[in-house]
């Protein structure tokens, strides 16, 4: 399946060219957090199911212009300092050819935003009016998305909807 030959080329990358290479068969094919592109793409995959469920509720978030100045939870500020880091990865990687740093650096990423999931509400209560926080925190998970899909992207990896 796909999840394989993404796991593989994943798992290639996610290596510096002169370390040993030590492929765990078992676990790349895993569907879990321990499995480094099943963790990315996981991320991936749940800021779209957020984003779908904006559309569910009718929000017409994107119509709004965002107050970031309100994203000051420090999970907040950690996501966008990492979203902010993917010119400067990527340059690196490149200069350096380095493709791994690439790879771990969505690890971090996608650990950036399950801990900014976890810790700060996106979607409005059932039946509570949107808030600008709410606006500018499903820019944050916009930006998240796209940065985690072009990453993937780099790396010939898919960034699935869906899991």
């Amino acid at each position: 399946g796909v999840l394989g030959v993404d796991a593989a080329r994943y798992s290639l990358i996610r290596f510096p060219a002169d370390s040993p290479l030590t492929l765990d068969l078992d676990l790349l094919v895993q569907r879990s957090n321990d499995n480094p592109v099943f963790y990315v793409q996981y991320a991936h995959a749940r800021i779209s199911s957020v984003l779908r469920g904006a559309a569910d509720l009718g929000l017409a978030w994107r119509a709004v212009e965002p107050d970031l100045s309100l994203l000051d939870h420090e999970r907040e500020t950690a996501l966008l300092g990492a979203i902010g880091e993917l010119p400067r990865i990527v340059g690196s990687a490149a200069e350096l050819r380095e493709p791994h740093r690439v790879a771990r650096y969505l690890e971090e990423l996608a650990t950036a935003y399950h801990k900014f999931y976890d810790s700060c509400r996106v979607l409005p209560m059932s039946d509570a009016e949107v808030e600008p926080i709410n606006v500018a925190r499903l820019w944050l998970c916009a930006a998240a998305r796209q940065t985690l899909a072009n990453g993937l992207h780099m790396l010939g990896v898919s960034a699935p909807d869906r899991m």
